[in-house]
């Protein structure tokens, strides 16, 4: 009984030394959650101490114990890493459209349909272009005979040397004009400057087709890259080459060990923020362009920490503390351990102070245990 009311007493301190602490909104509600908390952790003990006080008031020398499963502190490997949200992107991609106005006569391809490099898509009305290279090639004969002609007289020293540069000039003129001509009539048609497959075709036949203006989008999927937005505070923890892990909330079993492949060379001013960009093999398509995708940095690594699960952390206004098992021979009793938490990542949070290897913390049962009650240990576990 004088436990109960010793813990009373307590709580009745803590009420009396907060009238001298920040009186605040926020302040207030954290210390009233902590009440809360440490109300509820009385309670448990009080209905323990209650348990055992009854009994040995009875003349009985059975002693309550509460079921747990221990965890053996040992030093292992932590990891923590901070995650950061990009968007995938293929390596090659166009969005092609025609070198010249014209209309369309002719689309080769579907949406769907695998294209090589080179490959022939679509082609516009060459009709008036080859009209005008037949006209030239009829110009350009007759001014070769003419430059011909004119070059035999020259060479014999008969006629003017301007009449030659003339003859010379005028067929020259026409062999520009008729390459410009076939240059224009190769422009005509539209191929796809990369291997892929066709993703949209936004044109259909008759349509006038131009220049900036996308008539095919042809995407390659075989290799990919994510490119993330980083806190410039990460800065000093990455580097080109280094490791990283990719993830896509789309495929949560799907996780990929890369290779940083770029860093940015700018901090953005809005955010605060670098580029960090990285490449992947997809041959199998299942990845595809725009997809949400996240990168997983290691800005922390410690080979010998003391790594507990973070749900057996509890808190109160001390502080942040577990339960461990203590001997007291031949039972075991729970003991209210007060620790300093390192860093946390996917459940598991390392232990600065407060624990040492060897110590058997409380991990199943935790939460209806008390300081001091005993326990009925089911089994020890060996931390991995």
């Amino acid at each position: 009984m004088k436990k109960v009311i010793s813990l009373i007493a307590i709580a009745g301190m803590l009420v009396v030394s907060s009238c001298r602490q920040d009186n605040s909104p926020e302040a207030l509600r954290k210390q009233l959650d902590a009440y809360h908390k440490e109300s509820k952790e009385i309670d448990i003990r009080i209905k323990e101490l209650e348990k055992q006080l009854a009994g040995l008031e009875n003349g009985s020398d059975k002693v309550n114990r509460i079921p747990v499963v221990l965890e053996e502190v040992a030093p292992g490997l932590f990891e923590h890493y901070v995650e950061a949200g990009g968007n995938v992107e293929a390596v090659r991609e166009a969005f092609i459209s025609p070198e010249i106005s014209g209309q369309i006569t002719t689309i080769y391809v579907k949406e769907g349909d695998k294209v090589q490099k080179g490959q022939l898509l679509a082609q516009l009305n060459t009709q008036v272009t080859r009209k005008s290279i037949e006209e030239v090639q009829t110009s350009l004969k007759l001014a070769t005979d003419l430059f011909q002609r004119q070059q035999r007289l020259w060479d014999q020293k008969i006629g003017s040397e301007m009449q030659y540069l003339e003859a010379k000039n005028n067929k020259e003129s026409l062999e520009n004009r008729l390459a410009t001509l076939n240059a224009q009539l190769d422009m005509a048609r539209v191929v796809s400057p990369v291997s892929g497959v066709v993703e949209r075709v936004a044109q259909k036949n008759g349509e006038l087709a131009m220049p900036g203006m996308t008539m095919i989008h042809v995407i390659n999927l075989d290799e990919l890259f994510v490119k993330a937005n980083v806190s410039e505070a990460l800065l000093p923890f990455i580097r080109k080459g280094d490791e990283i892990v990719l993830k896509f909330p789309s495929y949560p079993e799907v996780s990929r060990k890369l290779r940083v492949d770029r860093i940015g060379s700018n901090i953005n001013p809005g955010n605060r923020t670098f580029e960090v960009q990285v490449k992947f093999d997809n041959t199998d398509g299942t990845i595809k362009p725009n997809m949400m995708a996240s990168l997983l940095i290691n800005d922390y690594r410690n080979e010998q920490a003391l790594i507990i699960p973070s749900r057996l952390i509890k808190e109160d206004l001390k502080g942040k503390y577990i339960y461990t098992a203590k001997s007291n021979s031949p039972d075991f009793v729970a003991q209210k351990v007060y620790i300093q938490a390192g860093r946390s990542f996917l459940g598991r949070t390392e232990v600065i102070s407060g624990l040492k290897e060897g110590d058997k913390i409380i991990q199943d049962g935790f939460n209806r245990v008390s300081d001091g009650v005993y326990l009925s240990v089911d089994s020890v576990k060996t931390a991995k």
